[in-house]
């Protein structure tokens, strides 16, 4: 059975029965994942209601008449404008990357085919045509209080977004952009991620981008009431800091300042070592194939017509010679071979190709902010700035891989309120050493200073048997069967689950600090995740019949930030039961059976 409370306490309808894990083998305090903005603690200090389920501050008590005069000392409001001229060159030639592969083929002469030379032109008249409609219709401007957006003639749509309902304004410039003196300025409101919230600029010239995000952000401090209206060329440019230059001539000015002499502080600059941490991730390291299946789809889609058009046999009789030679002729050493030296050239290149694809995706990475953000800056190509509300920050969360704690590195990524595609635009800090990190943290967030608590053993017997368990068995049935092909590699597989569930209980782990919590788990993908006390809004544990067994739990603190929840996996139930009390007693103690008063709670208390 399934029990609810607030963050206050109350009690619910079904509080007459103690709480407990039933039979159902789950059991719910506070607030859901997704609970309503007023089921918990912790997330009412959001400015609007969002995807987070965030409670919604009341605004400062600045009192109706003070708001008035806020709302007058701002600067008037701009003339309708449109987007950048330029933006009729950028846009044909960034969708022209969808047309490489028949482009490609016309320039070597692979195909003269009238339908593909047709459908070709069709698509390029038909993006600068589009491109002229859109620079055309297109009109934007920046109210006293708000951003409005107009485009279209016969379908028409306008979109209003009040100032003071911004959670962030992204700067974006992509290498034809930069090239151009363009950017794309992207406007984050209300529920964020939701393309119907957000508002979006592609694109401006590049100074225009920098006065767009001082003054927007500017602006919507003002009607906080959390700067007067006057700072505009001091503090404005604090959390307004630049994105796109000064100068639509120089459209590298993206990582300077939005203007000069802008009070920030660079908490970050990406050292030239840094890069070298690439070949430490799988996904980076991964890269020469990802490249090669793309060379490999160009050109079988090429290869055919460029053959035949050199008189070539027909595709039957080519796969017929080849069929004669590889089985008839041993050709199915050379193939081997071929394959065996160009899958070991891949492998030895690995390393290199991680750190140049690394390198692009972070290249020259900033973090800097001030008392209301944190902006993040990276990429070679494609410049990205990214703006993060201190005020929506509720955490942080610290990951690596066995190969990254083979040399002490961690990612720095953090947990936010109402952040749309949040595995990129939440990164904090790439992968770096712990202690660097770490320092990072306690100057940007103030960093956890409790420990882990470790889990009961019973937690490292489940690890054995879920690793070992199914190969085992496996075996076992292979070699009855006589299939000791099969069996062999099981065995092997069995043999390496152990030390991946030594592992996996070594990262198991949970504790608190007066201001945080921290949980932490997984192995191939170890996730450490740090939460204010205030943002958790409930509680769920989870059983299964084994877990009960053993006196195992899955304890979730339920968050309206980040994933929605953080779990210890396996803790001790009884023992987790008294560490969610002691984290929100208000929230946990009117469910206990016989509250205890020891020394601990009485502290928290």
């Amino acid at each position: 059975m399934d029990a609810d409370a607030g963050a206050d306490g109350g009690k619910g309808p079904e509080q007459e029965r103690p709480t407990g894990v039933g039979h159902g083998g789950e059991e719910t305090v506070g607030g859901a994942p997704d609970a309503d903005a007023g089921a918990g603690t912790g997330v009412g200090t959001d400015a609007d209601t969002g995807a987070d389920g965030g409670a919604e501050p009341e605004a400062p008590a600045t009192g109706e008449d003070e708001d008035t005069e806020a709302a007058e000392d701002l600067p008037p409001a701009e003339p309708w404008r449109r987007l950048s001229p330029r933006m009729l060159v950028a846009a044909p030639v960034t969708y022209m990357k969808n047309f490489i592969v028949p482009l490609a083929l016309i320039a070597f002469g692979a195909t003269q085919n009238p339908w593909v030379l047709g459908s070709l032109f069709a698509a390029l008249v038909g993006m600068v045509a589009t491109g002229v409609y859109t620079w055309l219709t297109f009109r934007y401007q920046v109210g006293a209080d708000r951003l409005e957006i107009r485009k279209g003639w016969i379908g028409r749509s306008r979109r209003t977004i009040p100032l003071e309902r911004i959670r962030g304004v992204h700067v974006t410039t992509s290498l034809v952009h930069r090239v151009l003196g363009l950017a794309v300025v992207k406007v984050e409101a209300a529920a964020g991620g939701g393309g119907d919230e957000e508002g979006k600029l592609d694109a401006v010239s590049a100074a225009e981008a920098g006065r767009l995000r001082d003054d927007l952000l500017h602006r919507r401090a003002v009607l906080r009431g959390a700067r007067p209206a006057g700072e505009a060329g001091e503090n404005g440019a604090e959390e307004g800091r630049a994105g796109a230059g000064d100068t639509a001539e120089a459209p590298e000015a993206l990582d300077t300042g939005a203007a000069e002499g802008a009070p920030e502080r660079v908490y970050f600059t990406m050292p030239t070592r840094w890069y070298s941490y690439g070949m430490l991730s799988v996904g980076y390291l991964l890269t020469p194939f990802v490249a090669l299946a793309a060379v490999f789809g160009l050109l079988s889609q090429g290869l055919g017509d460029v053959l035949e058009r050199m008189g070539a046999l027909e595709a039957s009789e080519r796969a017929l010679v080849l069929y004669k030679w590889a089985f008839a002729e041993g050709g199915v050493l050379v193939l081997v071979g071929v394959a065996g030296a160009a899958l070991l050239f891949l492998i030895l290149l690995m390393p290199l190709f991680a750190v140049v694809a690394y390198t692009v995706g972070h290249w020259r990475f900033r973090l800097v902010g001030g008392a209301e953000s944190l902006v993040t800056e990276r990429g070679l190509f494609t410049r990205q700035s990214v703006t993060l509300e201190r005020r929506r920050i509720r955490g942080y969360e610290l990951a690596d891989s066995p190969l990254e704690r083979t040399r002490s590195v961690v990612r720095l990524r953090a947990i936010m309120t109402g952040l749309g595609d949040a595995s990129t635009r939440a990164v904090l800090l790439p992968a770096g050493p712990r202690a660097q990190v770490g320092r990072i943290v306690e100057e940007t967030l103030d960093g956890y200073q409790g420990g882990l608590e470790r889990h009961p053993r019973a937690a490292l017997r489940r690890r054995f048997v879920r690793a070992l368990a199914l190969p085992l068995l496996g075996a076992v049935a292979a070699a009855v069967a006589g299939w000791y092909w099969a069996a062999a590699p099981l065995l092997l597989l069995a043999l390496l689950g152990v030390p991946l569930a030594i592992d996996r209980y070594r990262s198991l782990g949970h504790g608190r600090d007066e201001r945080r919590i921290s949980v932490r788990s997984g192995s191939l993908a170890r996730k450490q995740a740090v939460v204010q006390r205030e943002a958790v809004v409930g509680w769920l544990w989870r059983q299964s019949l084994f877990q009960r067994r053993a006196g195992l739990a899955h304890l979730t603190a339920t968050v309206g930030a980040g994933a929605g929840g953080y779990t210890a996996v396996d803790a001790d139930f009884a023992e987790s039961v008294s560490f969610a009390a002691g984290v929100t007693p208000a929230m946990v103690r009117p469910f206990l059976e016989q509250p205890e008063e020891g020394p601990e709670s009485s502290e928290e208390e």
